[in-house]
Order: structure tokens, then sequence, then C-alpha cells
């Protein structure tokens, strides 16, 4: 499960902002995630539980805010909606599609004391 290494960087991170800006608690986590990303969210949503233990982020809760996949049609020249990787544009049918977002995983936000 790759979840568990990616939560523990979403941690890593969070820790390391702790320190450089000195806030003592994490209260809540807005954690971006691209719908063409690979990562499941729920699995993610476990494992915070289990990775926060014992640092700033433990009790804190995970908000997972799901972007939508977005792409640039090379043949029909338009921005269009993707719900798959290397997948067909739905306005032409062609596939010379490149993605330009939903793949991401980003903290978008956090509550702090």
């Amino acid at each position: 499960m790759h979840e568990m290494s990616l939560t523990e960087s979403v941690v890593e991170i969070l820790c390391e902002e702790g320190r450089r800006q000195g806030f003592a608690r994490v209260k809540t986590v807005w954690l971006e995630i691209g719908t063409l990303s690979g990562v499941e969210p729920g699995a993610m949503e476990f494992c915070f539980d289990v990775v926060t233990r014992g640092t700033l982020a433990e009790g804190a809760r995970l908000e997972i805010v799901r972007t939508p996949g977005q792409g640039w049609c090379l043949d029909c020249e338009k921005s269009v909606a993707l719900v798959e990787r290397f997948g067909a544009c739905p306005e032409c049918g062609g596939y010379k599609v490149q993605m330009t977002s939903g793949d991401e995983m980003r903290v978008k936000e956090l509550e702090v004391e």
C-alpha cells in the first residue's frame, strides 16, 4: 500500500512546517488529491490516524479535497475533463490529450495552534 509512505511524507511535511513556523499542534489538514493520481483517499484516511500517533498532528482531522482531471486536446485544441489517464478526448475522440491537472497531491491548508 503506497498510501502509507505517502501519508508518512505528508506527516513529515507537517512536522517540518511546525518546526519552521513554530506551531505546536495541527488541528485540521486539507489534503488535495487529484482523481487521476492513483491515490485512494480512504486508505490515506486510515493511514493518517496511524502515522500521526506521537506527532504534532495526533488527533488532527484530515479533510480530503478531490480535484478533477483536466487535459488539453492537441487535436481539437480545447481544455477537456479527463476521467482516466490516457483516455480519449470527450470532444473529438482523439487520443492526443495532454493531462494538465488531476494527478497532484498536496497539502492545501492547515489549521494549527
